[in-house]
C-alpha cells in the first residue's frame, strides 16, 4: 500500500490521543525507499497563553532526535572522511578531558562508546543548575569526575560527543552546516510550544526545551535541533536509499552494539516504542517533548510522528508510549494490507 492510501488510518491513534485531551497535537509523516510520502497532523502547535493550530510547516523541538539525525550522522561523516574512526579514544579530539588524571576512565572512552551508551556516565545530570555560562560548563563537563556506573542511555555520553564534533570542525555546533528544514535557531512564531518551564517564568517556544542544552547554548549534541515533518522525513529517506551514509556507516548503525542500542540508536526488541510489528532490521529514536523516528529496512519503510506532548506541562500521563507503539502497529498492518 502507498503512504498516501493509508495515512488518514494511520493518523487515527494521534487523532484519539489528541481528543482525549492527552496531546496538544501531531503530525503523522511516512515515507519510503523509493521516495513515495504522505503527512497528516491535527490539533494545536499552542495552547497558552492562546492558541495557535498546527500546520504541516509547524517546527518542532525535536529533543533527543538531535542524537541521531544531527549528532551520530556527524561524527559518522568523519569517520567517513578518515578524521577519526569510531574506536579511538575522545581524547583524540579533546586532550584535555579530565587533563588532571591521565588515568581517569573517561579518557578511555571511544567514540563508539559514547554513541552506543556503553559507558559508565550517568543518564542527565542538572548541568543548568551550576551556571549558564556555555564555555564554563562544557569545561565542567570535561574536568568532573563522573560517578560510575552500568552503562545506561547517557545524555552526558552527546554532549561529549558534541564537544567533539566543535573541537574537530572548529565551529559551534549552532553554526555547523544543516539540511533544508532543520535548525538550532528557528523562527519562535513557526514553532510548536513545548513547556511552561518553571525555571525559565515563561512558556517555551522556539528554544530548546531541554534545560542543560539551553544552558550550554542552545545547541548541544544530545539537544538543541529543530525541524519540520518534511525534514524528518528527507533524512529518514536519505537513509532509506543510502545516500546519507556509506554502507560501512549505515551498517554501524544497524548492527546492534548491545541488546537495544546500535551506534547512536535504538535497535528492535520486543515490546519497544516502534511497536512489535517493526522487523528486526529496524532502527528508531524518541524525544523527551514527544518525537519519534523509526526506519524498516527490510520494508523500505520510515515513519515519523512529532508531538508537543510536553505543552503545556510534563508532568501528566501523555500516554506518549502507547501512542507511539500503536502508530507503528498500524503503520505497517495498513502497509501490508492487513488492517
Amino acid at each position: 500500500m502507498s503512504p498516501a492510501s493509508i495515512i488518514d488510518q494511520a493518523f487515527a491513534p494521534a487523532a484519539q490521543s489528541i481528543a482525549h485531551g492527552n496531546i496538544p497535537g501531531a503530525v503523522l509523516g511516512i515515507v519510503t525507499a523509493d521516495g513515495q510520502r504522505a503527512v497528516c497532523w491535527k490539533g494545536m502547535a499552542q495552547i497558552e497563553p492562546h492558541e495557535e493550530s498546527l500546520a504541516r510547516e509547524t517546527w518542532f523541538d525535536l529533543a533527543s532526535l538531535t542524537k541521531v539525525i544531527f549528532t551520530t550522522t556527524a561524527i559518522l561523516k568523519l569517520v567517513e572522511e578518515g578524521r577519526i574512526a569510531l574506536d579511538d579514544p575522545l581524547v583524540k579530539a579533546i586532550p584535555d578531558l579530565r587533563q588532571y588524571d591521565m588515568n581517569a576512565a573517561e579518557r578511555r572512552l571511544t567514540f563508539r562508546q559514547c554513541l552506543a551508551h556503553q559507558t559508565h556516565l550517568p543518564a542527565v545530570e542538572p548541568l543548568y543548575t551550576y551556571g549558564q555560562n556555555p564555555d564554563t560548563l562544557r569545561a565542567f563537563v570535561l574536568q568532573r569526575e563522573w560517578r560510575s556506573g552500568p552503562p545506561v542511555y547517557s545524555d552526558i555520553n552527546f554532549i561529549l560527543l558534541g564537544i567533539a564534533i566543535e573541537r574537530i570542525t572548529g565551529k559551534p555546533l549552532s553554526d555547523q552546516p544543516l539540511p533544508e528544514h532543520f535548525s538550532f535557531n528557528p523562527e519562535p512564531r513557526l514553532c510548536a510550544a513545548t513547556e511552561r518551564c518553571a525555571w525559565r517564568g515563561r512558556v517555551i517556544r522556539g528554544e530548546v526545551h531541554d534545560e542543560n542544552a539551553f544552558a550550554l547554548g542552545g545547541a548541544s549534541g544530545h539537544a538543541g535541533l529543530f525541524g519540520t515533518i518534511d525534514g524528518v522525513l528527507d533524512f529518514a529517506h536519505g537513509l532509506l536509499d543510502g545516500k546519507i551514509l556509506l554502507p560501512q556507516s549505515l551498517n554501524a548503525v544497524r548492527t546492534h552494539e548491545s541488546e537495544k542500542r546500535t551506534v547512536g540508536w535504538e535497535g528492535f526488541y520486543p515490546g519497544w516504542h516502534g511497536g512489535d510489528g517493526c522487523s528486526p532490521t529496524t532502527i528508531g529514536h524518541t524525544g523527551f517533548t514527544g518525537t519519534g523516528l523509526w526506519l524498516d529496512f527490510k520494508r523500505g519503510l520510515a515513519w515519523s510522528l512529532l508531538t508537543n506532548r510536553v505543552h503545556p506541562s510534563r508532568h501528566k500521563d501523555s500516554g506518549i508510549m502507547d501512542l507511539r507503539r500503536a502508530t507503528g502497529e498500524r503503520v505497517i498492518a495498513l502497509f501490508e494490507g492487513r488492517d
